[in-house]
């Protein structure tokens, strides 16, 4: 059952996302270790007096995005606004819609960062649908939603950035949400680099050959990094990274400029370091001691590479207002 709220807007935030362990695969029912980051989305939906969708997301240069309710997911749909307007079609299939409805999305970081703006947009959207709704969908429940919408447009993924946004803090994570498990780590001391080339996260998953082999070991540094972070093993989490990028290298992910940013960060004392998420591009990190922090940013730095400010195990998706 569920009923329209007195309320009828409302606006909600979701953390992005970094990937730790696992990238790649977790595509392939292999586990995975991802921490929610401090800079969020935000998008305001409300219900208007119309029978149209209208979007605006000035951060990615949507203004003025109209159609008929009736049309969500039709025609040519700009590729900014594809997870918001699937994520409400997707939405209003199951609960039927009486009103018009218009959302505003801001971000706290910039998309070409991969920090999983568009799985915590459509996060953001989702939650605040269900409570327009009065429907209090838990977690899984906007985790189910939030995955199909990914799923209807990638084609591909494993959901881990849609269980960052809606769990928040650091998660052990197997494909599709069979285990989303919290996991006890109230610090991570790491350094975050960006490249300077926003990648292709689709095109660089449908370029990996499923490499089985590769994945198990993948698996087997995930466990060891579990174990790791919550006993709060600096040097062996960095041994494991490195081990981890090791097998990222072996399926062609990284880029010369990753590497040398990473080669930097090792150099000026970081325990260990890797790329974050598809590679092609995107983010690296390093994990430091507090006293090689300068260091190893300046070294970053200096390789072109641009630090990004954020903290980890970030809140998962909230209700702001």
């Amino acid at each position: 059952m569920w009923r329209d709220c007195d309320v009828n807007k409302i606006t909600v935030s979701a953390p992005g996302k970094l990937m730790l362990f696992g990238e790649h695969a977790a595509l392939f029912q292999k586990p995975c270790i991802v921490t929610a980051v401090n800079q969020r989305m935000k998008a305001t939906v409300e219900f208007t007096n119309t029978s149209s969708f209208e979007l605006q997301a000035p951060d990615v240069d949507i203004t003025s995005y109209q159609k008929s309710i009736s049309e969500l997911g039709k025609g040519d749909i700009p590729k900014e606004a594809r997870f918001v307007e699937m994520a409400v079609k997707n939405f209003v299939k199951k609960y039927p819609l009486k009103h018009g409805i218009k959302i505003l999305t801001t971000s706290e970081f910039s998309s070409l960062f991969g920090f999983g703006s568009s799985s915590a947009s459509t996060v953001c959207v989702i939650k605040a649908l269900s409570e327009l709704f009065n429907i209090n969908l838990d977690n899984k429940q906007i985790f189910d939603l939030a995955y199909k919408t990914v799923i209807d447009i990638q084609k591909k993924g494993s959901g881990f950035d849609v269980a960052a946004a809606i769990y928040g803090g650091t998660l052990y994570f197997v494909t599709g949400g069979e285990i989303v498990k919290p996991l006890s780590v109230s610090e991570l001391p790491i350094v975050v680099g960006y490249s300077g080339k926003k990648a292709d996260t689709i095109a660089i998953i449908n370029q990996v050959s499923r490499k089985t082999k590769v994945f198990i070991e993948i698996a087997k540094v995930v466990a060891n990094a579990q174990e790791a972070l919550e006993k709060k093993d600096w040097k062996q989490t960095g041994e494991l990274m490195n081990k981890n990028q090791m097998f990222l290298k072996n399926l062609g992910v990284s880029t010369k400029k990753l590497d040398l940013m990473i080669a930097a960060s090792l150099s000026r004392g970081a325990y260990g370091a890797k790329l974050s998420g598809a590679g092609g591009g995107d983010c690296m990190i390093a994990l430091v001691d507090e006293s090689k922090r300068r260091l190893v940013e300046k070294a970053i730095k200096n390789t072109g590479g641009q630090v990004i400010d954020v903290s980890v195990n970030a809140e998962g998706v909230r209700i702001e207002s």
